[in-house]
């Protein structure tokens, strides 16, 4: 039996049914309801006369029903101090300088203390309610020699910063403000 394009078709030893969408040679590309295209050897498959055809899909229509429609809106809605995303500084020695394997350690602690000091000065003088200094496990010397430098601020409290995030290697610093 011959097959043309367009034939509907049942597979004999499974329960698909379909159009062909293309024949060559022995076999027949068929596109099923499901919109799956398989290929069959002609003997493993029966032609179906009078079948009425629901094959009134296709992919596009498929594809924008499934489509989840996003609103169309704009949030204006102005966020207070406390929801703006806190700052994070990083004091790994390759985040600062370029040419850190020339030095020693003293002078990294130093470089990293400095900028440690300059960030908190700077979210005093800006009144920012807290920052985040990421530090690193290590041997634990700059976290000792951060909370040492805390302790020579007033109205400056510390604690780890979020495990989640950052494992225990970050310091979470707040700043009382004042009312002046």
């Amino acid at each position: 039996m011959m097959f043309k394009k367009g034939d509907f078709v049942a597979v004999l030893d499974d329960n698909l049914e379909g159009i062909i969408v293309d024949v060559s040679n022995n076999e027949a590309v068929l596109e099923t309801k499901d919109g799956f295209v398989l290929s069959y050897k002609f003997s493993e498959l029966v032609k179906i006369e009078n079948a009425e055809l629901d094959f009134s899909f296709n992919k596009s229509k498929i594809l924008n029903e499934k489509e989840v429609k996003k609103p169309n809106f704009i949030n204006n809605e102005k966020k207070s101090r406390k929801e703006q995303p806190v700052p994070e500084f990083d004091l790994h020695i390759e985040k600062l300088v370029k040419n850190h394997k020339i030095m020693n350690n003293f002078d990294i602690l130093t470089i990293q203390l400095e900028t440690a000091k300059r960030h908190i000065d700077f979210a005093i003088k800006n009144r920012i309610p807290k920052i985040i200094l990421i530090h690193g496990v290590g041997e634990g010397v700059l976290k000792s020699e951060l909370e040492f430098l805390f302790g020579r601020y007033d109205d400056v409290t510390f604690q780890d910063a979020s495990y989640q995030k950052y494992g225990v290697g970050a310091t979470e610093i707040y700043f009382k403000q004042n009312k002046n």
